[in-house]
């Protein structure tokens, strides 16, 4: 078990969560859904996965972990802190942050989350306390003297069964749809495990994404701007094709090929690049010894995918009712 000094290490497989909830489901035998079909072809007819319709990987955001005895810092309210709303924890903070530390798209606690820096701005810091059972997750963080100052803060409890309306309805989390970020990204801990047990997350352009509505197990969306009825709304449960042949695929492509088949994937927010892998830093396996590259999966179409688990249609108000 690695001490404090060090980035520490999650468990090689299975979930974070160690009770079920409603975005950890295996949706394997689940039905697909009667729009389905209307649903993939929208998606498809407004450009796929965007980026040139790529399914490519994006490596960038960490996952941290802590113990007891790891520092903590103080989490402050940045200029807009959580949008003037009710979705947030409450600041100043304290939450643990393993001595090397980096945020999302920075080698160090220092971003720019105005989005001039390449690489950065959503600014993200993710972090297990394995003690606590606990998650951090920030938002458009960055350090500010021995503070963090944070646009958005939350945190989880890794053993509380959250309701279908997890932190509260309408409210965001620190990814639009209202899911804990850490939960959906596959390390390469896992895949070298040989199994990635949960939803993987995936995201798409914001113009490819159907206005004024999410679906559970969201609780919110960002800025979707599709008029389209059946362009994909947030929280769509995506699952791959039983069919889809892996023939072509290596043994570790093969694990992320399974979890979707078995697990599917969210849609949790907007942007280009439609998968979120973790970053390999803080892992003992590495992608690239894995083989599984930015492109290992580019040439899977949307029209490989079947949506299951479609519920009612939400409307979008951005008034935040947060649960106990």
């Amino acid at each position: 078990m690695p001490t404090s000094t060090n980035i520490g290490q999650p468990a090689a497989s299975g979930a974070l969560f160690e009770v079920a909830e409603p975005f950890g489901k295996n949706v394997s035998g689940s039905a697909v859904a009667q729009r389905s079909a209307a649903i993939i072809e929208a998606l498809s007819a407004a450009g796929g996965w965007g980026n040139g319709n790529a399914f490519q990987i994006d490596f960038s955001i960490p996952i941290f972990y802590a113990d007891r005895n790891t520092p903590r810092m103080q989490v402050v309210g940045a200029e807009e802190y959580c949008f003037g709303g009710p979705d947030c924890d409450q600041v100043p903070a304290r939450m643990p942050v393993p001595p090397n530390a980096y945020i999302e798209g920075s080698s160090d606690l220092t971003c720019d989350p105005s989005g001039n820096t390449e690489g950065q701005g959503d600014c993200h810091l993710l972090v297990v306390e394995r003690d606590e059972h606990k998650l951090y997750e920030i938002y458009q963080g960055s350090k500010r003297d021995d503070a963090i100052a944070a646009v958005g803060f939350f945190v989880w409890d890794l053993n509380k069964s959250y309701p279908e309306t997890l932190r509260g309805d309408q409210c965001t989390s620190a990814d639009a749809a209202g899911f804990p970020i850490a939960a959906l990204l596959p390390t390469a801990d896992e895949v070298a495990s040989g199994a990635v047990n949960h939803p993987l997350r995936f995201i798409l352009p914001n113009s490819h994404m159907r206005e004024g509505v999410y679906v559970r197990p969201a609780t919110h969306a960002g800025g979707p701007q599709n008029s389209d009825p059946n362009a994909p709304p947030y929280g769509v449960w995506f699952r791959l094709r039983a069919d889809f042949d892996e023939s072509k695929y290596s043994k570790s492509e093969k694990v992320i090929l399974k979890a979707l088949k078995t697990y599917g994937m969210l849609l949790s927010d907007g942007g280009e690049i439609p998968l979120t892998f973790a970053d390999d830093r803080t892992n003992t396996a590495k992608w690239s010894s894995l083989g599984i590259k930015a492109d290992s999966f580019n040439h899977i179409g949307v029209d490989q995918f079947d949506v299951v688990e479609l519920g009612p249609d939400i409307p979008l108000t951005y008034e935040c009712v947060r649960n106990p």
